[in-house]
């Protein structure tokens, strides 16, 4: 691998943690404890400092500021009150004491802490848990929102949307696990043909999806209404693709038993397996385009003949599959002789190329009104995603996005200057093959432009930016505890509406938190004043510190109580 390899392509590499579930291998080890990747996350998370919500701020800087002009007023008054009408030092004393009593917002501290406490009993009923009582509000100030990509913005229901064969690209219609669907060939203007496809002439296309099912270990089960998959999403679409074409895995299986197989490993980026079919042993496999292109020398046309693989011709396809936001694999067969057991030299040479699926996991339907309803409250959504930059690129415009002019790489964040990549992150809304630091520098860049953000995160690698971030985001269901640890709020639906929802409920609490503050500090001042204006005039005074403290702790909180049970203002 080149030296600037992003993390995600070091296939080289077996990191700390990492759990071995099959097979045997020798390995150099080339770094220990902390400067491993998983030494290298828990030291980031160690040094990354956890900021205070805005509302704390504000009230800290407020309270330190209300307690000086407080105190100073108190001892003017106090003074004025022994020095100009020679009142007793105690009776001015207790004077002082009952006007810092009066104008200080004791209750405030017990009103705010009930409006965040109804925040979380309102979010937790929404799907999104609360682990800290702060983030209630600071959910209300969010003003970007940097989000993963798989599972949260979509559906993780990988679905077959394209197949480019030899003779040219089919569309297949359909989202997710349900088997229903047309295929339809493209015409010269590259717009899908409305009258679907006869499958019982395109024996190119039915063998294509034959060989999908068979390199393959995914079922297609319909459970209490709805159909889910027992497998690899990736490779449940191809059953659910073949499913539509009327080919029914278990039938198929049935007809043409595995005999052999080398299951799917990082390191060969495929799967290949042994059947017998029209009488003859047939080696099929699965796997990574790039990797499958280069294992082939030939390919098969329409009409069963072999003829040259042009190499160049069918990287522009995978790469017009990607820009089209879909996750490419290819498929290809060849004939074996006398072999039983299968072998990693039967995959590696002479393959014969059958064509390439293009798969879509598609958005969630939520997730794109959620979007588009972010883009209008003045919230930006970032997506962050370990796919290729092309790829993420295309499922951004899918979900409405608004800047998707560019995606930027994790190897152009790290040769970027923090300052480069403050200009950067108020342009770009995508970024691609990011690594745990770049999710940090991300979000300390946008809150050197004093931006709030909410950051989603499902792993130990998300960590340090969970941390960081003013809102950390774990997912509930996919995510680690070491996620779930280091966020303020996890969701219950792994669901990117859940958050805006979070944010909706966040900005009616802020809001409301607001009123009552404003409701309260003119009431504290009134009562104060009313003392401070009793001494200047040397009369008797109208209400005691302890009476002052009554007043401040139950009229107070009792009547600003209510602003806390407010409904939104719809802004």
């Amino acid at each position: 691998m080149a030296e600037d390899a992003d993390l995600g392509d070091r296939t080289g590499m077996a990191y700390a943690g990492t759990i071995v579930v099959q097979g045997a291998a020798r390995g150099l080890v080339v770094e220990t404890g902390t400067r491993t990747e998983l030494g290298r996350i828990s030291e980031m998370l160690r040094g990354v400092e956890q900021l205070k919500t805005p509302l704390l701020r504000q009230i800290d800087r407020a309270g330190r500021v209300l307690a000086l002009i407080i105190l100073v007023i108190a001892i003017l008054t106090a003074a004025f009150g022994v020095l100009v009408h020679g009142q007793p030092v105690g009776d001015m004393f207790m004077a002082a004491v009952g006007l810092a009593v009066a104008a200080i917002p004791e209750g405030m501290p017990a009103i705010v802490t009930i409006g965040l406490a109804l925040g979380v009993q309102a979010m937790a009923r929404r799907n999104a848990i609360i682990r800290r009582l702060p983030a209630v509000e600071t959910l209300g100030s969010i003003s970007t929102i940097f989000s993963d990509k798989t599972g949260t913005l979509t559906r993780n229901e990988m679905t077959a949307q394209a197949i480019w064969l030899p003779e040219g690209e089919i569309r297949i219609d359909g989202t997710g696990f349900a088997p229903e669907g047309g295929f339809h060939a493209l015409d010269e203007s590259g717009e899908a043909q409305a009258a679907a496809l006869d499958l019982d002439d395109h024996h190119a296309l039915r063998h294509f999806l034959k060989v999908g099912v068979l390199c393959n270990d995914a079922e297609l089960a319909r459970e209490e209404g709805h159909w889910k998959i027992h497998g690899d999403p990736t490779e449940g679409a191809l059953v659910v693709a073949a499913a539509k074409a009327g080919l029914e895995a278990r039938t198929l299986r049935g007809d043409h038993d595995r005999q052999d197989a080398i299951p799917f490993e990082s390191a060969n980026k495929y799967m290949a397996t042994l059947h017998e079919i029209d009488g003859r042993h047939c080696l099929l496999v699965k796997g990574a385009p790039d990797r499958l292109l280069e294992m082939c020398h030939r390919v098969r046309q329409e009409d069963g003949e072999d003829s040259e693989l042009d190499h160049d011709e069918w990287e522009a396809h995978i790469h017009a599959l990607s820009k089209q936001g879909l996750r490419v694999l290819a498929l290809a067969e060849k004939p074996l002789h006398d072999v039983e057991s299968l072998e990693d030299h039967h995959a590696e040479d002479g393959l014969i190329l059958l064509g390439l699926v293009g798969l879509l996991d598609p958005p969630r339907d939520e997730a794109i009104a959620a979007v588009a309803e972010c883009l209008a409250a003045g919230i930006r959504p970032v997506m962050i995603t370990g796919d290729h930059a092309v790829t993420a690129l295309a499922i951004a415009r899918q979900l409405g996005f608004a800047h998707t002019e560019r995606a930027i790489s994790g190897r152009e964040i790290e040769a970027m200057s923090d300052a480069e990549l403050a200009e950067v992150i108020l342009e770009v809304d995508v970024f691609a093959r990011a690594a745990p630091e770049h999710k940090l520098r991300l979000v300390q860049a946008m809150q050197s432009h004093g931006g709030i953000c909410a950051m989603t995160g499902d792993g130990v690698n998300d960590g340090p930016a969970l941390k960081r971030a003013d809102v950390g985001v774990a997912m509930g269901i996919q995510g680690t505890e070491a996620a779930k640890e280091a966020a303020e709020m996890v969701l219950a639906d792994d669901n990117f509406a859940t958050i805006v929802g979070a944010i909706e409920e966040g900005r009616k609490v802020y809001d409301n938190i607001r009123k009552t503050i404003t409701f309260i500090l003119p009431t504290n001042g009134a009562q104060g004043l009313a003392i401070m204006l009793a001494v200047l005039a040397g009369t008797q005074l109208p209400v005691t510190p302890l009476q002052a403290l009554w007043v401040n702790m139950v009229v107070a909180v009792t009547l600003g109580l209510a602003l806390a049970f407010e409904k939104g203002e719809g802004t």
